[in-house]
């Protein structure tokens, strides 16, 4: 209609503003915990029952990179103890087994408990230096999954391991000098002769 006001335009340069404001900030790091599971979706290097997480999380805390930082390093502590308690621990059992040549009762009987937090120099140990990802045995990951609350760990997966873990160990095929499609494993598999 005539004598209208066109309708109100909003100025790019407004909104470059707004976006400009909106600045990314590293201030805290937000940490969610999920209870453990059976995995099924891993491959550990020896033994069954992977370790995985639930689907969803059952806390939620907020750090500060100060606390966190704070908090890794507790964590990573902890962890460094644990480790260098079963080192000194197979240490002990070694030494009563003769390097495990002679039967021990009283190696057998060895726990963790059995080990003095006096026999651990955790201080004089740099932690970010020491500190990295160890395997766990399958001992370890089944007394984890059943403190846990895992209740009835499924033993199928212990074979599907092990098969996957075969599978794994033969790579290629036998050609030798040259390819002979028909009979080349890569080949039917639609890869490149290896």
């Amino acid at each position: 209609p005539a004598g209208a006001l066109p309708p109100a335009a909003t100025s790019i340069l407004k909104r470059q503003k707004q976006l400009r404001r909106k600045n990314v900030r590293f201030d805290q790091v937000t940490v969610y915990y999920f209870a453990r599971r059976q995995g099924f979706t891993s491959v550990p290097s020896q033994g069954g029952s992977s370790l995985g997480m639930a689907q969803r999380h059952n806390s939620v805390r907020s750090y500060t990179l100060c606390e966190f930082a704070q908090e890794q390093e507790v964590n990573h502590r902890e962890i460094l103890r644990e480790h260098l308690k079963e080192e000194k621990l197979h240490a002990k059992k070694m030494k009563l087994t003769k390097n495990g040549t002679v039967e021990s009762e009283e190696a057998d009987g060895l726990t963790l408990e059995d080990v003095s937090d006096d026999d651990i120099d955790v201080e004089n140990v740099e932690v970010d230096d020491y500190f990295f990802l160890q395997p766990l045995p399958t001992k370890r990951r089944r007394a984890l999954l059943r403190a846990s609350g895992v209740h009835r760990i499924d033993a199928e997966e212990k074979q599907e391991l092990r098969a996957i873990r075969l599978s794994r160990e033969e790579c290629g095929c036998d050609c030798r000098l040259y390819c002979d499609p028909e009979a080349c494993a890569c080949s039917q598999a639609g890869i490149k002769c290896q």
